[in-house]
């Protein structure tokens, strides 16, 4: 499987969100009321602002913290895979930062990510809109045929044509018998992590766990052998 897939056009992503508020009482009015309507059908039984907690799900009502990116350098019997992590409370700043990184990655022609087309490339481009930021090339999706985007998702590839499964990332890892990403949190937990623990460098740190599984599980899907520790480089 994959065999036609060059790992060095390649580039593993994944980002972590958190809702744009700390917590409801926050939010101003007329952006509560929208809120309220766009996830009318999603609460139940709870209120706007009890269900407020989950806003950073939504592109509209949260914002990015953590992008996590890694690629892979697969040449003359080399296996390393390089991480860079773009973070902050500047929104703005870190897509600033990743965009510049893209355009330098000219080798990097597609990203892979865990249900990726689902989440992180949609949002990546809905927040770099937000922010006045141009869409770097490799996320100009419009017009586009789905056989003609080359991104990989992780969770579509073992889904076989399969439209009902949902299989999350620490299931897909435990399949293959990979270690699990989230053995110090999970993303139900970022939002505290972030406004109540202002704990920013253990969210990044459980985001890189998350691309270096994700680079593991598109190596078997690949058929090749898992990255040693000694073979991930992360960059400061």
């Amino acid at each position: 499987m994959l065999a036609g897939l060059d790992l060095n056009e390649v580039m593993v992503i994944d980002i972590e969100t958190v809702p744009q508020y700390p917590d409801a009482g926050a939010v101003p009015a007329y952006i509560m009321e929208l809120w309220a309507a766009k996830t009318r059908f999603q609460r139940k039984e709870q209120t706007a602002e009890e269900f407020y907690q989950n806003a950073g799900i939504q592109a509209e009502f949260g914002k990015i913290i953590c992008i996590s990116a890694g690629i892979f350098n697969f040449r003359q019997g080399n296996r390393e895979f390089r991480l860079k992590s773009f973070y902050g409370h500047d929104e703005n700043q870190l897509l600033h930062e990743f965009g510049l990184l893209l355009s330098r990655q000219t080798a990097a022609r597609s990203f892979c990510a865990h249900n990726g087309k689902e989440f992180d490339f949609p949002y990546l481009c809905r927040r770099l809109l937000a922010n006045d930021l141009p869409l770097p090339k490799q996320l100009q999706l419009w017009g586009k045929k789905p056989w003609q985007v080359s991104h990989i998702d992780t969770m579509e590839l073992w889904r076989f044509g399969d439209q009902k499964n949902f299989t999350s990332l620490n299931l897909l890892a435990a399949v293959f018998g990979i270690p699990t990403p989230k053995d110090d949190m999970d993303g139900s937990q970022v939002r505290t992590v972030y406004y109540e623990e202002n704990n920013l460098e253990r969210i990044v740190n459980y985001c890189q766990k998350d691309v270096v599984t994700t680079a593991q599980i598109l190596l078997k899907f690949k058929g090749e052998p898992l990255l040693e520790e000694e073979n991930i480089n992360i960059i400061n």
